[in-house]
């Protein structure tokens, strides 16, 4: 069955489509990092001026980040950004863990000292920022500190189609709720920090299943204190 050719980039369907695509990408983005928080409402004027264009593309980019289940359109409100169930916190997670295990294995084979000390170097990154308070809105330091060392795991780990499905995982949920949930319970800050030693421990040892073991728990034990999280806020969540 023939299927539609794709428009030209150049074409002006091909420069309406990259607009859309860019406005997603700029809503997205804030909603992530939390500049515009799980509940709030997206009105399509206020975006357009803040991302100095005109309400079309902003009306089919919410469309395209509801068809994701980033954001849903509720009765009386309109746009909302989407409040995750715990459930499907938990699920992504535990996909998540395989991924990241995965991901050490690999690492094992490609470890240098470099990479070791960089890794330790990140974590203590963590240990310094994570108890401080969390931002309302943007870029939280705990949560680029910790990002960072995961991140070092997956360049080494040299398979960018594993890489990108692990952010494909991190980006279904806002990402400044994590710098929440470690501000707000610091056994769970401790917990991450020495996790986080562990897998280096492994990695050094060039023990592919203890790191992966250990970079697993630390994940599942990531996604249910986000998800608890969820459950503890989700009825202070005003969702119509």
């Amino acid at each position: 069955m023939d299927t539609a050719p794709a428009p030209d980039a150049d074409s002006p369907a091909g420069k309406g489509k990259a607009l859309v695509d860019d406005t997603a990408a700029a809503i997205r983005a804030r909603i992530l990092s939390g500049e515009i928080p799980i509940g709030a409402q997206l009105r399509q004027a206020e975006l357009a001026g803040l991302l100095g264009v005109s309400r079309t593309p902003v009306r089919e980019a919410l469309r395209q980040l509801q068809a994701g289940g980033l954001i849903e359109v509720l009765p009386h409100r309109g746009a909302v950004v989407r409040v995750p169930a715990p459930w499907e916190v938990r699920e992504a997670y535990e996909v998540r863990a395989e991924l990241e295990g995965l991901a050490c294995v690999r690492a094992v084979r490609a470890i240098t000292p470099d990479v070791l000390r960089e890794l330790r170097a990140a974590n203590e990154t963590v240990r310094a920022v994570s108890g401080r308070p969390a931002p309302d809105a943007g870029a939280s330091p705990s949560t680029a500190a910790n990002d960072c060392f995961h991140t070092l795991i997956h360049t080494v780990a040299g398979n960018q189609r594993l890489a990108r499905a692990i952010k494909d995982v991190n980006e279904a949920f806002p990402r400044n709720v994590s710098a929440l949930v470690l501000h707000d319970n610091p056994r769970h800050r401790e917990d991450n920090i020495r996790e986080h030693e562990l897998i280096v421990e492994a990695l050094a040892a060039e023990d592919a299943e203890r790191a992966r073991g250990a970079m697993k728990a630390h994940v599942i034990s990531a996604g249910e204190q986000l998800a608890r999280w969820y459950e503890q806020r989700s009825a202070t969540v005003f969702t119509g």
